[in-house]
């Protein structure tokens, strides 16, 4: 799970960047629709959706924006239709590459998608063929230096955690998805500040790639994660965290 960890740690940290872009209101504003359309307008009975507010609200997002976001999933506001699609292949090194989408053009992405993955030593493969290395749980990550370890372990494990796992300067807790709210609500009910919360797809196994295939493993992620239509990227793969800092843009 560490590369996963490493390369979460590097998107919180170029999200500020990524909203002053512009790019992160639009895919939160995707999502929003989406989760919105598939769940209903009501946060309440659509875990989706109420995740995707936190997000949109970490990011500062007006409410009127949300509010917008959510009408036209539900069909009170007009606006485009979007697929929701995932596209599979594997990265430099051999690493496991998952990608998921939200688009209201299906030639486009698949081309674009196809693209990316080919000029940065990639290939994009067959459904299936990597999705059964990941599996959907809720990751609440910590600052070692600034929280008590001990009462980490005991709140997350008693609220309905699966695990809590130490990643050189974290402390991780991983939920089901279905305890994550739970977790997250009794964390935040202790008065203990996390990093970042989200739910999200974790590799069982990682792959160690180094050199030239780090490098072109990272501009990778980095083109997909760029792409309008790309939600979210994960893969197993796994750099030095020096190596990754230093290429990350």
């Amino acid at each position: 799970m560490s590369g996963h960890s490493k390369w979460a740690n590097i998107k919180h940290r170029k999200a500020a960047v990524d909203a002053k872009r512009g790019k992160a209101f639009t895919k939160l504003i995707r999502e929003l629709t989406v989760a919105a359309k598939h769940g209903g307008g009501e946060p309440e009975s659509n875990p989706r959706l109420r995740t995707a507010i936190a997000a949109a609200k970490n990011q500062n997002m007006a409410n009127d924006t949300i509010d917008r976001a959510i009408k036209r999933g539900t069909g009170e506001m007009g606006g485009e239709e979007y697929h929701e699609l995932s596209y599979e292949g594997y990265g430099p090194g051999g690493s496991a590459v998952l990608v998921k989408t939200l688009t209201d053009n299906k030639n486009r992405t698949v081309s674009d998608i196809r693209r990316i993955f080919t000029k940065f030593g990639g290939s994009l493969g067959e459904s299936g063929c990597v999705s059964w290395m990941f599996h959907m749980k809720g990751r609440i990550a910590f600052e070692k230096s600034k929280v008590d370890e001990d009462k980490v372990f005991e709140i997350a494990l008693d609220a309905g955690a699966d695990d809590v796992t130490t990643e050189e300067s974290e402390l991780v807790v991983i939920t089901p998805p279905e305890a994550f709210e739970a977790v997250k609500s009794a964390i935040q009910g202790a008065g203990l500040g996390y990093e970042n919360a989200e739910v999200t797809m974790i590799p069982q196994n990682s792959i160690k790639i180094e050199g030239r295939e780090a490098e072109n493993m990272i501009r990778l992620m980095e083109a997909l994660e760029d792409s309008d239509d790309v939600q979210n990227v994960y893969s197993n793969f796994d750099v030095s965290e020096d190596l990754m800092l230093s290429l990350a843009s």
